[in-house]
């Protein structure tokens, strides 16, 4: 699979989230990290480009579909790491000593430290993924998810996304949160 095939999955049709822009913006995000080698630039670069490969949000599998893919393409030598990372975005939960993981982690989710109106847009994109559930299914299973990540000391693993967007991201998931009542 090259860039051109990345870019065709990321375009595929019910992706309204997990998208190229939402690349392009982890991308974004990484380009601002300071004090990362090239090997790790390298190594998260692939994990962003990789991580959502695969996503079908009937499925449960699709981070450990997205690793397996990226292990057998990137190169074999950072290949086990950025499957590792990917596997991450499942949980989002990073040990703390795993810097590359903390920063994959914090880029994964820094929408939801953004600004209220591009956090409402990504809001109605995922309800928009998840067109298939019924309303009041949704709304349970999302403030689930969304509390989990409210009840957490820190929503983001990396110090500095911590200090930068946790308050705008408490902001805006207790706002959602509210709405799904």
């Amino acid at each position: 699979m090259n860039r051109d095939e990345l870019i065709a999955a990321y375009r595929a049709p019910g992706r309204h989230y997990h998208n190229l822009r939402h690349i392009e913006d982890c991308l974004g995000a990484l380009a601002a990290v300071n004090d990362l080698s090239a090997a790790e630039r390298e190594i998260l670069t692939e994990a962003i480009w990789w991580h959502d490969v695969v996503y079908d949000p009937t499925r449960s599998d699709n981070e450990e579909l997205s690793a397996r893919l990226a292990e057998a393409h990137v190169r074999p030598d950072i290949g086990q790491e950025v499957g590792r990372l990917i596997r991450l975005t499942k949980s989002h939960q990073v040990e703390p000593w795993d810097r590359l993981g903390a920063i994959l982690i914090s880029i994964d989710l820094s929408i939801l430290g953004a600004e209220p109106a591009r956090y409402d847009a990504y809001a109605a994109a995922i309800r928009k993924e998840y067109a298939h559930v019924p309303d009041s299914d949704y709304r349970v299973g999302r403030a689930r998810a969304l509390s989990q990540f409210a009840a957490r000391p820190f929503i983001f693993p990396d110090a500095g996304f911590a200090e930068t967007h946790d308050r705008q991201a408490r902001e805006n998931l207790a706002r959602e949160l509210a709405s799904l009542s």
